[in-house]
């Protein structure tokens, strides 16, 4: 691997130069600014550094075809690769001076970088590897993780000098994501508390998610539940579980005001059970999360899933945890999962809010469309 420090005083003028000394296929490493001449400090030029590679097997006339490259350089690049494109934003606080060419500067390298994160340059990969790096670019996996499993996988690729098979390719990707949630905790209601609540957005499904879980303890558990709900925005919401409270047979309190709930926990005291309805409202807005706050008392005896529906943006379903994180929110659920092939989002907001997934659920029909999440199973849905 041929590798070279190129100093320019912008990016285009540093391109020219590397592009001329070492073709098409060069590869970039790293870039940052930097601060040169001068005199005592004084009279420095700003200059944009590049640390350029290209693999020496590649002749430069073959800048066109695509090849495979070598086990250090393939290992290299995507770790380098991936990593800038995941703190991409730290270049433009270096310094102040003249942001402007630099910000322009840092998405011309942004852009060349993200070439290397996409199909356009999955050829560099063994024809297995290559499959699995372009289902994980569908999946919409992050690039920083997808440049860590990749370095993984050619690690193995080259142990085994190209002799396993897919499926071993595939055990050893599910174990790396399995890895990265391990401590989480995953599975379904916990039975340690009294009252189970549903939170979240509108439009993610909670009332009939609420109803699936109530259904699993009534006919599995053989419990006696009942209802609260605190959705009093929307009327179709409340005929909505009192429908399910009647095919169940259990009793359903709604409530308007904090007294009303107070009132409602005692008069359904004898209960095993109480699964609590929230309204569905723009949680954006943190006014909408302080009156939910008002009205129901999230204390110890309360045990709480934040809903979010897996067709949602990751930075949505992120923006959403953060307006809710004032209240303990044990486990997420992850709705509609019938309705997109694209979940790599699951990973992301279970990473960045450290919390694991306590169901999923695919279908409208109670009780049957609900599935209890563990870890394993959540890689497979995330994966396949």
């Amino acid at each position: 691997m041929k590798v070279k420090k190129y100093v320019a005083p912008s990016m285009q003028e540093a391109m020219k130069k590397i592009r001329s000394e070492m073709g098409n296929d060069v590869v970039i490493l790293n870039s940052k600014v930097v601060q040169t001449g001068g005199f005592l400090g004084l009279f420095t030029k700003k200059n944009i550094e590049v640390i350029a590679a290209i693999d020496p097997d590649v002749p430069a006339n073959e800048s066109k075809a695509v090849k495979p490259l070598s086990r250090e350089t393939a290992k290299h690049t995507v770790q380098n690769s991936s990593n800038y494109l995941e703190h991409q934003g730290q270049l433009s606080t270096v310094e102040n001076v003249n942001q402007k060419p630099v910000l322009e500067e840092i998405t011309e390298l942004k852009n060349m970088i993200k070439a290397l994160s996409t199909n356009e340059r999955s050829d560099v990969y063994p024809p297995p590897l290559k499959d699995i790096y372009e289902k994980m670019i569908k999946q919409e996996i992050s690039p920083t993780f997808i440049g860590q499993v990749m370095a993984e996988l050619l690690d193995t690729w080259y142990e085994h000098k190209g002799e396993i098979s897919h499926t071993d390719l595939y055990k050893k990707q599910n174990r790396f994501f399995a890895l990265q949630l391990e401590g989480f905790d995953f599975g379904g209601i916990s039975y340690k508390r009294k009252y189970i609540n549903v939170i979240g957005p509108t439009g993610v499904g909670k009332t009939t998610t609420l109803a699936k879980l109530a259904a699993e303890c009534v006919l599995q558990e053989k419990k006696k539940v009942a209802f609260i709900t605190t959705d009093t925005y929307r009327i179709a919401a409340i005929d909505q579980l009192k429908t399910y409270a009647k095919i169940l047979d259990v009793p359903i309190e709604v409530c308007y005001t904090t007294e009303d709930f107070k009132q409602a926990k005692q008069n359904l005291a004898m209960y095993d059970y109480i699964f609590i309805d929230t309204a569905g409202r723009n949680f954006l807005e943190p006014k909408y999360v302080s009156d939910l706050q008002k009205i129901i008392s999230f204390d110890d005896e309360m045990e709480t899933f934040l809903v979010l529906a897996a067709t949602a943006k990751p930075a949505d379903m992120l923006a959403v945890y953060e307006q809710f994180a004032v209240i303990p929110i044990h486990k997420l659920i992850f709705t509609k999962m019938d309705e997109t092939s694209t979940r790599g989002s699951l990973f992301d907001v279970m990473k960045k809010t450290k919390k694991g997934i306590a169901y999923t659920t695919h279908g409208q029909n109670v009780p049957e469309d609900i599935e209890v999440a563990t870890r394993e199973r959540i890689v497979e849905q995330m994966l396949r």
